[in-house]
């Protein structure tokens, strides 16, 4: 007996035909648009108001953060609160040994990222390089010492007369002394003293002072790349520098990218 070769066809679940079944919507040109809008307009707006990249370019937060490393820095954490906001966002104090990102006192324009290391209110010195906070010596596993000989000033603030640097403000020549008392410099209200964890190779507010509470823009998040990059390369504006550094980065991209760095947080 034959078997026959045409099998039956089930019927769709639906009860419908394929002929019945309804065309899937297809996206108009007008729909595509709106939505890489809302991508773009969504995008624009963490990258303003909530996230911001910044690259390391010296080695003042050595070995916390290297030069060559790329990272996010919440924007909202440090900003003043909104009502408007309420819970949504997550304000936050700062903490003693909190990294901040702000806009450098000395050269408004300028970004700096530092640990904080003196609280509004805060009586701080050094001596002999070591850091005395409220009269107490500090435990601090992050700072580094290049061996280099002491410096009066860098290794005993602010016990020891300023250096003859150019790149010191006269505005901190001329107010320092005023905020010393007892051998310690008192951290001025809404103010605070930001230091590198290299010690010995950091500008902060041992030369230019404390940090003013609008000046604040942020808190480093994490690193999203890390590129082993010459110290001098930041150095070099030309734009002949600038194109073979470019080349240098996409020639060197897998075998001088730190990839044990990419993504990890910074604290």
């Amino acid at each position: 007996m034959a078997k026959n070769k045409n099998k039956a066809k089930s019927a769709p679940a639906n009860g419908k035909s394929s002929a019945e079944q309804p065309e899937k919507h297809r996206e108009t040109t007008m729909e595509f648009i709106g939505s890489m809008a809302t991508v773009l307009v969504s995008g624009l707006f963490i990258i303003t108001f909530i996230l911001q990249a910044f690259e390391i370019p010296s080695a003042s937060m050595q070995n916390t953060l290297l030069i060559g490393d790329h990272l996010f820095v919440d924007r909202v954490s440090l900003a003043p609160k909104a009502k408007w906001v309420g819970p949504l966002l997550p304000y936050g104090k700062i903490h003693r040994g909190d990294i901040i990102v702000f806009i450098s006192p000395a050269q408004p324009g300028l970004y700096l990222v530092k640990r904080v290391r003196g609280l509004p209110g805060d009586k701080i010195h050094l001596k002999d390089g070591k850091l005395y906070i409220n009269g107490e010596l500090q435990n601090e596993p992050f700072a580094i010492y290049d061996g280099s000989p002491l410096s009066p000033y860098r290794d005993n603030f602010p016990n020891a007369p300023i250096p003859e640097w150019e790149n010191i403000p006269d505005y901190w020549r001329l107010t320092m002394r005023s905020h010393v008392q007892d051998g310690d410099f008192v951290v001025p209200a809404d103010h605070y003293f930001a230091m590198g964890d290299n010690r010995d190779n950091s500008f902060d507010s041992r030369y230019f002072g404390p940090v003013p509470q609008e000046n604040l823009i942020g808190r480093p998040m994490f690193i999203y790349w890390s590129f082993d990059t010459p110290e001098d390369q930041y150095k070099k504006t030309e734009i002949a520098d600038r194109l073979s550094n470019i080349a240098h980065t996409v020639i060197h991209f897998f075998d001088k990218t730190r990839w044990k760095r990419t993504l990890s947080m910074v604290h």
